[in-house]
């Protein structure tokens, strides 16, 4: 039988590649849309990890939540720096959320308030994310507009806790294989998954439709 890690890996892979294909993502890394865009998104990123690390020290002790909540993971500083750089010291003050990033915002709070379970999904699929194809981004982003290699603008997606990726990823799985829960609860978590993709891939939809290319 297959270990929940695989399993849950195996069951959001097409979530997966429709998130990571979104037009608008591919516009963003194709270098066809301007700095706004990136600046916008990472926007939106901000109100999702609000959502997900505002949380964390009330889970920190949950039998299932709890082990996941990892002081190196956390990314809310960083995202602020990034937005400091991107759009100035007054960021906040111009800080809004798209609809859809209101709904997944919501939607991570309401789990962690309510469904651990619900909560490490959503931890997965952003974390272990970022942990991956958000160095593409990075890289991306650094040759695109200019900023310092893993400096202001791009700090969000640096790790500075985290020496070995492989190894640290390899460690979070071992933790899904291990986490507290009977099969039926696993099914709601793999469900989960597939949901906190979707609510990512509406805030692509809506991103895409506030930065069209103009044909």
């Amino acid at each position: 039988m297959d270990s929940f890690s695989t399993l849950i890996r195996t069951a959001s892979h097409e979530q997966h590649v429709e998130a990571e294909t979104s037009t608008f993502m591919s516009d963003l890394l194709g270098g066809r849309l301007g700095v706004d865009a990136y600046a916008r998104y990472t926007e939106q990123l901000w109100f999702v990890y609000e959502a997900l690390e505002a949380a964390a020290d009330g889970l920190a002790a949950d039998p299932v939540a709890g082990p996941f909540v990892r002081p190196e993971l956390m990314r809310l500083a960083s995202l602020e720096r990034d937005l400091a750089h991107l759009r100035g010291p007054g960021w906040r003050a111009g800080l809004t959320a798209l609809p859809a990033t209101r709904a997944y915002a919501d939607r991570v709070r309401e789990c962690a308030e309510t469904w651990p379970g619900g909560y490490v999904a959503h931890h997965y699929t952003r974390y272990l994310g970022d942990l991956s194809g958000g160095q593409i981004i990075r890289d991306r982003a650094e040759r695109t507009w200019g900023f310092a290699k893993k400096g202001d603008g791009v700090r969000f997606y640096v790790f500075e806790g985290i020496t070995n990726p492989a190894a640290f990823k390899r460690e979070y799985r071992e933790l899904l294989d291990g986490i507290r829960a009977d099969d039926l609860e696993k099914q709601r978590v793999v469900a989960e998954c597939k949901r906190a993709f979707a609510l990512n891939t509406a805030v692509f939809r809506a991103l895409g439709e506030e930065f069209p290319l103009s044909a």
